[in-house]
């Protein structure tokens, strides 16, 4: 199915594609505890940015793999690149416009993130069908 998401004044917009029942992770480190990620990572070709490129903004710390993508007029973040799946894209649910029917949220140990990265590795995969 098709969702649709944005930053908070809509400067950005984009659609992923994902099932109506997912599970999300509600983790625990430094910055999604701040932020109030929660994080839904999928295959990058299920993400398509609609509008905004302009309006996006960078941070990185500590390995720099992880890119923190927001929102440059609001400042929200409602996507980034994982530093677990540096080759798929993760989604704040809660910046989802049109949400799935069912999400189950994990709790995610991110303060622990070398000892549990492992368990997300498999969510940038596309799966066949």
């Amino acid at each position: 199915m098709k969702f649709q998401g944005s930053c908070h004044c809509k400067a950005i917009q984009f659609e992923i594609e994902a099932p109506n029942e997912i599970e999300v992770e509600d983790c625990n480190c430094s910055m999604c505890s701040k932020a109030g990620f929660l994080h839904l990572i999928l295959p990058l070709e299920h993400f398509k940015l609609l509008c905004g490129e302009e309006y996006i903004s960078t941070y990185t710390f500590n390995s720099g793999v992880a890119k923190h993508t927001f929102c440059k007029k609001c400042g929200v973040k409602p996507f980034y690149t994982p530093r677990s799946n540096p080759d798929g894209i993760d989604v704040n649910v809660r910046c989802l416009d049109t949400k799935p029917t069912t999400i189950n949220v994990v709790k995610f140990d991110g303060q622990n993130w070398e000892d549990n990265a492992h368990k997300v590795a498999h969510k940038s995969q596309v799966k066949n069908q």
